[in-house]
């Protein structure tokens, strides 16, 4: 057995999920890691420690205001410390369409008392990016969409994961 229980890793992954994707409150989530925390995204780039988070997520965030995240899975790997999960990035459709998605998944590394010393996104860069010329093409439906912030389909995951429909449920990022 590790040194943290199943139970701890999956309320702290939930706490990590319903602050970000959620909640969406990006200062938050960026609290929720350990000051010298390292993240790689794989196609953004590599940081280290929770400022350069924090720096680098809020105007990620205010650039894409039409961009949220929808729960797939999870699994807790107690022997390591660990948290899987798999996410769906999604656009609402500006024209009403299915929205516009593509696939990630991430693992973090629990360091204990609620935080989280790493974290690693794979995403579909090809998808991500036809995903990305979908929703410009869209636009043409309703070019104020990104401001409206509308989230309509979180899927059918359980009722901790699932955001409001219209809007995000908390700020979604004070002003710099």
């Amino acid at each position: 057995m590790g040194a943290f229980s199943h139970r701890e890793l999956d309320e702290a992954f939930r706490h990590y999920w319903g602050t970000g994707a959620v909640g969406e409150d990006w200062s938050a989530w960026a609290d929720l890691f350990t000051e010298d925390v390292e993240y790689v995204e794989h196609f953004l780039g590599r940081m280290r420690g929770r400022e350069a988070v924090r720096a680098w997520i809020l105007p990620l965030m205010r650039e894409y205001p039409e961009l949220y995240t929808a729960y797939q899975w999870h699994t807790v790997d107690e022997a390591r410390g660990r948290v899987i999960f798999a996410m769906i990035n999604r656009r609402d459709h500006p024209g009403g369409g299915p929205s516009i998605d593509f696939p990630g998944i991430s693992v973090i590394d629990y360091a204990g008392a609620g935080l989280w010393k790493r974290q690693e996104d794979y995403w579909a860069a090809p998808a991500g990016r036809s995903a990305y010329q979908g929703y410009r093409e869209a636009l043409c439906n309703d070019p104020e969409h990104p401001a409206k912030q509308t989230r309509k389909e979180w899927g059918d995951g359980p009722e901790w994961c699932q955001g409001a429909p219209l809007g995000p449920t908390s700020t979604l990022v004070p002003e710099a």
